[in-house]
């Protein structure tokens, strides 16, 4: 399966987690290497651009273009989540989740779902499981955002 991330260009072929590690997300406490990754190349645009303040154009960007094994993906529906896995900013409930999921080291990819776009699904990626090597960047390309949604 396909999934896309969007990153500065310099960690484009990075694939170790290490910008989620440092600054923790609603999926990870800060010290928990993940990478986030979306279903679809709007997605990712949209996940961005909710953390983007308005008037700032983010730069220098790569869409990454990744390939996943089906197989190792761990399905979280959204039944399960606690009922706090939607509010902004985001509760230590998902960070929790998240955190217990990498440490137990069984699942290589959680498929959850998007609070940005509901219905829309975000896969995260343990950069520390043992099948790392299975997930493939198949490409990486400059990205450039519409200027539109960053308007003030």
């Amino acid at each position: 399966m396909k999934v896309f991330r969007l990153c500065k260009a310099k960690y484009a072929h990075d694939l170790s987690g290490t910008g989620a590690e440092k600054s923790g997300g609603r999926w990870n406490s800060k010290g928990v290497a993940m990478i986030y990754t979306s279903e679809s190349r709007a997605l990712c645009t949209t996940e961005i651009a909710v953390h983007t303040p308005l008037g700032n154009l983010p730069d220098d960007y790569s869409l990454v273009t990744l390939e996943i094994p089906d197989p190792l993906i761990l399905n979280i529906n959204t039944a399960d989540l606690p009922f706090d896995w939607k509010t902004f900013p985001h509760s230590k409930s998902t960070q929790k989740i998240g955190d217990n999921l990498i440490s137990k080291g069984k699942n290589l990819i959680f498929r959850v779902p998007s609070v940005v776009v509901l219905g829309e699904f975000n896969y995260l990626i343990n950069p520390k499981h043992s099948d790392i090597k299975s997930v493939k960047i198949l490409k990486v390309e400059p990205f450039t955002f519409d200027e539109r949604l960053f308007k003030k």
